[in-house]
C-alpha cells in the first residue's frame, strides 16, 4: 500500500458526515487540516483516540487547523459515538475505505492476535494549499493527539 508523504498533494476526498450532509476537501477551501482515520467507533482504541482528539481540538483551531475523523463505520454509528463522546469535530464515514486506501491509511495489521487487512489508525496533516505536511500510520491512539499537536505548534508552555 502505497502512503502519503510531506510534500505530495492530498488525495481526494468526498465522503458522508455523521449528519448526512457530503464533504469534500473543497468545502475546507483555504483551512489546514488534521485527517485521522480510525478503524471502528466505539471500541477501546478508537474511542480513546477520538477522545483525545476531542480534548486537544480547541487547541488545534487556535492554531489554525480543523480536524476531521474519517471512519468505515457507516454516518449512523458515526452519529451516535460523536452523540456519546461530546467530539466537537466532524467524522466522515468511508464504508468501503477508498479514501484510506487513497491516503494511505489500509493496509495488513494484527488485530487481536490475528493478521487481517483492513484502515489503519493514521493521521495526515494537509496545509491550506492541499498539500501534505506530514502523514504517520500505525499510530497508538493514546498520546498521538498531543504530539502531534506539539510537533504542530510546540509544547505547551
Amino acid at each position: 500500500m502505497t502512503r502519503l508523504a510531506a510534500g505530495v498533494p492530498a488525495p481526494p476526498l468526498e465522503l458522508v458526515a455523521e449528519d448526512g450532509r457530503t464533504v469534500t476537501l473543497e468545502d475546507f477551501a483555504g483551512e489546514p487540516l488534521v485527517v485521522y482515520f480510525f478503524p471502528k467507533a466505539f471500541t477501546p482504541g478508537c474511542t480513546a483516540e477520538a477522545c483525545e482528539f476531542r480534548d486537544r481540538t480547541p487547541d488545534f483551531v487556535a492554531a489554525g487547523y480543523t480536524v476531521i475523523g474519517v471512519s468505515s463505520d457507516p454516518p449512523e454509528r458515526l452519529a451516535e459515538f460523536r452523540a456519546e463522546h461530546d467530539l466537537g469535530h466532524p467524522l466522515l464515514s468511508d464504508p468501503d475505505s477508498g479514501s484510506a486506501r487513497r491516503w494511505g491509511a489500509y493496509g495488513d495489521k494484527v488485530v487481536d492476535g490475528m493478521p487481517t487487512t483492513g484502515p489503519l489508525r493514521s493521521t495526515v496533516v494537509v496545509d491550506a494549499d492541499r498539500t501534505v505536511v506530514s502523514a504517520e500510520y500505525g499510530l497508538d491512539p493514546r498520546g498521538h493527539a498531543a504530539a502531534l499537536l506539539a510537533s504542530l505548534v510546540g509544547p505547551p508552555s
